[in-house]
């Protein structure tokens, strides 16, 4: 069975550290890497070397997916395999069509759901840090079902919700998972509006792709996650259904408040009429995603106004 050495990396983030995992199989892996600052690069080093490696030891980086707190360090790796979803490529390319393509997709998104022009200064703050990513592109593009290069055991599982790159790295053999975001055992992830892969076809409706792929999480019998921050998980089929819930009653107070035709933007501003304030992109991905269950549980109606706004009311 392999080896498995967790590896704990400083973020500047709110979530606080971020976890990557060390693999010591027929191949020298680490999956997840950090955010490109200089205390991630230092506690990088400082957990290979208590292993006796150093950045140029490791045969291949696996990445669950594109957040910055993860792919931050890809560039460390001079020796290594970069393997991942597709999408990540977009970020560590650097691909101008797709960052262009980015600010014109969260305009379109923000005059959808209401949000007056003023708040057009957010389209910047709703891309991706990429100063914090890395810049070594992927050597092997994986797809779901694929097994992961050098693991045979391990393989790669979409979980899209949280990011449009998301997999979860499953050995059922040895009952365990590296979890990435999909699933952390002190907060709730946030299923994030992000641009559809190929920048093509409508937005991914991000909450309900979140709540599929926990659902097949607990499909499998595993005795641990190795989630991507906090501590490795034991019990994902119960903490699975407390997120499954919880999420389902933040939708029914959502639908709480909707007293007429309402925008997203007028909902959010009465569920989280602070936070807004400082978080605008995040909260009104959460409204939107208790919009899209709710509407696909039948107990709200969406229609477009004259003015191009989605309008919800309770059926």
């Amino acid at each position: 069975m392999d080896e498995i050495i967790r590896i704990e990396t400083p973020t500047p983030f709110g979530v606080g550290t971020a976890n990557s995992f060390l693999i010591k199989g027929d191949v020298l892996s680490i999956v997840d890497v950090g955010t490109k600052i200089p205390a991630a690069y230092e506690a990088l080093e400082a957990g290979l070397k208590a292993q006796n490696y150093r950045f140029e030891d490791v045969e291949q980086v696996i990445l669950t997916h594109h957040h910055p707190d993860h792919i931050g360090w890809t560039d460390a790796f001079k020796n290594a395999a970069i393997v991942g979803h597709a999408y990540n490529d977009y970020w560590l390319r650097r691909d101008k069509a797709f960052f262009d393509y980015q600010r014109v997709f969260y305009k379109q998104q923000l005059a959808e759901e209401g949000v007056p022009e003023l708040y057009n200064r957010w389209v910047e703050k709703m891309i991706r840090e990429a100063d914090y990513m890395g810049t070594t592109p992927l050597s092997t593009i994986l797809r779901d079902g694929d097994t992961v290069p050098g693991h045979a055991n391990l393989i790669a599982v979409e979980t899209l919700g949280h990011a449009q790159s998301h997999f979860m790295f499953v050995d059922e053999r040895a009952s365990y998972a590296f979890g990435g975001d999909l699933l952390i055992d002190f907060v709730a992830s946030n299923p994030l509006v992000e641009v559809p892969m190929g920048m093509t076809g409508l937005r991914p409706k991000s909450q309900l792709q979140y709540n599929a792929s926990l659902k097949k999480l607990a499909s499998y019998d595993l005795a641990r996650v190795y989630a991507g921050h906090g501590n490795i998980i034991t019990n994902s089929t119960e903490l699975v259904a407390i997120r499954l819930e919880k999420q389902h009653q933040r939708a029914m107070r959502a639908y709480a408040l909707i007293d007429a035709p309402l925008s997203v933007f007028e909902i959010t501003q009465r569920f989280y009429p602070t936070k807004m304030q400082v978080e605008l992109g995040l909260t009104l991905s959460s409204t939107l995603g208790q919009l899209d269950y709710l509407e696909q549980q039948g107990l709200v109606t969406r229609t477009i106004d004259d003015k191009g706004v989605a309008r919800y009311e309770q059926v």
